[in-house]
């Protein structure tokens, strides 16, 4: 009776190592769908580690978690490379569409506008939208206009007939950054001059 049940005992563990053996086969061949690219992987939670050049890729169904290797990382997340595994996370902000890391981000989703690595539905104060790039860009209020200059004809304020003024003004603060869409800051405009200079002048 014992010899009978070690035998049985017996044909279910070689049974069982069999299936398993098939099933990492597959697995390592990529013939389960949900294992492609895997080292290691479950049947209920798809990848668990995957081959060095890939990411793993981790989403949450319900209470379930499920795996998968990738060669990129979808929208939404960012590849970050690891001593034993190199994973895909996900971005902080829902409205990023790519990010270089968890709370900077380089693309947004659309109907929102990407601002120093963050997400707006509206441009802050003191920029603008470009709806081509879907970025804010730092905008600058110049001061006031300077009185105009003297009219001047190639160095000299009389002499000819028609000369040219100007006049500037200035962006208040510090200097403004690099690619700020400002107005123009020197103005110049046609006026007239004395043709004769007083006591002769040249």
């Amino acid at each position: 009776m014992l010899w009978i049940i070690f035998m049985l005992l017996l044909f279910i563990s070689s049974m069982e190592m069999l299936t398993q053996n098939r099933w990492k086969k597959q697995a390592s061949a990529g013939l389960l769908e949900n294992c492609t690219g895997c080292v290691l992987c479950s049947e209920d939670n798809g990848c668990i580690t995957c081959h060095h050049r890939l990411f793993l890729l981790i989403w949450r169904d319900g209470i379930r978690q499920y795996g998968m290797c990738v060669h990129t990382c979808p929208p939404g997340y960012f590849g970050v490379r690891g001593l034993e595994v190199n994973r895909c996370t996900k971005c902080r902000s829902p409205s990023c569409e790519s990010c270089f890391s968890r709370d900077f981000c380089m693309k947004c989703k659309d109907k929102f506008y990407l601002h120093k690595g963050q997400c707006f539905r509206q441009c802050p104060p003191s920029t603008a939208a470009q709806p081509s790039t879907r970025e804010c860009q730092e905008t600058c209020e110049p001061g006031p206009w300077s009185k105009w200059s003297a009219c001047t004809h190639e160095g000299r304020t009389c002499g000819c007939k028609w000369g040219v003024e100007t006049r500037v003004r200035e962006v208040p603060g510090a200097a403004r950054e690099e690619g700020a869409a400002c107005p123009a800051l020197l103005e110049t405009r046609k006026c007239r001059m004395r043709k004769h200079c007083p006591g002769g002048e040249r």
